[in-house]
């Protein structure tokens, strides 16, 4: 004997059948199912499911793109930036650093990668390689309400060596207003009570350790040190940079947008840009650098705080761990123009064992160094 329920729901099903019990659903809370799913790739086959969704779709105020492809630049950058640091502050003088400075831009960068749909296309030729491959433009095109938008490249941008951190997070406008940059020659994490034997590299800052006192040892000037960081700020930078650049077609073409972060899938760097930033990105011209696909870095100051070997509560253990905080010449703050609004914004940069690193090493002492735009 079947069951009341199981009758009772039969009929029903019989009384609207041709009925699509999902068109009872309101067009708000499939919105909001919308903007949980937020993958603008699957939300773009959503709207081929039916003219309701067709409409719906470009309504959503989150959306996330995860780009999966990367063109190569067409030349290095190298010689835009020759004498884009000169470097001066205690406690070494301007030539030496300026000379560590060229002879890293001639040794040591790569041309950086950017977005480029058309290039892409055009590098391999024929029909298949451009239905295949789109601009982030071209995929965000139908959306016309988004506030909210994350990117995500496949890759990261600087190459480092193996066992080392780097993590950065950048804020631009127009141009850069702040920019926060992790770094430690090696990383260990506790197991069992031992930990891995540390790379030569990390041997060398660990070496300098000499006193605690917060000062540089002697030896970071003449075992690479210096140099090592000098390049993973230029490198960050020019990151940054590049990424901001790809980015102008996106904020020209969707005013509601609100919220901007663009990332990459190993978490390296991330490019943020909040409503203040966005209008002022639409409203001022862009710098763009000489012979090459980035906005231009304007010349900034850099405090620079070093710990030979920083070890954290949960028993991580950081070598040569660097913490950059850059702002651009002449602004108080950098984030809202504010003193405290920039240590908020430094204390709150990365999560985990790197956001306590960030707060021992803000205490540290600090060094000032000052930046050539390039």
């Amino acid at each position: 004997m079947q069951s009341r329920h199981r009758i009772f729901a039969e009929d029903l099903l019989l009384a609207a059948e041709g009925e699509d019990h999902f068109d009872r659903v309101p067009d708000s809370l499939v919105l909001i199912i919308f903007n949980k799913l937020a993958d603008a790739r699957s939300l773009g086959r959503c709207s081929a499911v039916s003219r309701r969704f067709n409409a719906l779709v470009p309504l959503v105020d989150d959306a996330c793109l995860r780009i999966d492809r990367v063109i190569p630049a067409d030349g290095a950058d190298g010689g835009a930036g020759a004498d884009a640091l000169g470097l001066a502050g205690a406690p070494r003088p301007r030539a030496v650093l300026s000379h560590l400075l060229k002879a890293m831009l001639q040794a040591v960068l790569k041309p950086f990668a950017h977005c480029d749909a058309k290039s892409g296309a055009g590098a391999h030729g024929g029909k298949h390689a451009q239905l295949q491959h789109h601009s982030p433009a071209q995929v965000l095109k139908n959306f016309s309400s988004i506030r909210n938008l994350r990117m995500e490249l496949p890759v990261s941008d600087v190459g480092t060596d193996d066992g080392v951190i780097l993590k950065w997070k950048a804020v631009f406008g127009s141009t850069l207003q702040s920019c926060v940059i992790l770094g430690g020659t090696k990383v260990e994490r506790a197991a069992g009570g031992t930990h891995a034997s540390v790379p030569a590299a990390a041997a060398a800052d660990s070496d300098a350790t000499g006193d605690d006192s917060g000062s540089i040892p002697e030896s970071f000037y003449t075992n690479g040190g210096l140099k090592l960081r000098v390049v993973w700020t230029i490198s960050s930078l020019i990151a940054a940079a590049t990424r901001h650049y790809l980015l102008r077609e996106i904020v020209k073409e969707h005013p509601t947008l609100e919220q901007v972060a663009l990332t990459d899938a190993h978490g390296q760097g991330t490019l943020s840009m909040g409503r203040d930033q966005l209008k002022e990105f639409r409203d001022k011209p862009l710098a763009v650098a000489a012979a090459a696909n980035r906005t231009q870095v304007p010349a900034c100051n850099m405090k620079l705080r070093y710990a030979p070997l920083l070890e954290l509560s949960d028993g991580t253990r950081i070598h040569g761990a660097t913490l950059v905080v850059i702002k651009p010449v002449g602004e108080a703050g950098g984030i809202g123009g504010g003193r405290k609004e920039l240590d908020d914004f430094i204390a709150d940069t990365f999560d985990g064992p790197f956001r306590e690193a960030v707060g021992v090493l803000s205490k540290r002492r600090t060094y000032l160094l000052e930046m050539n735009g390039f």
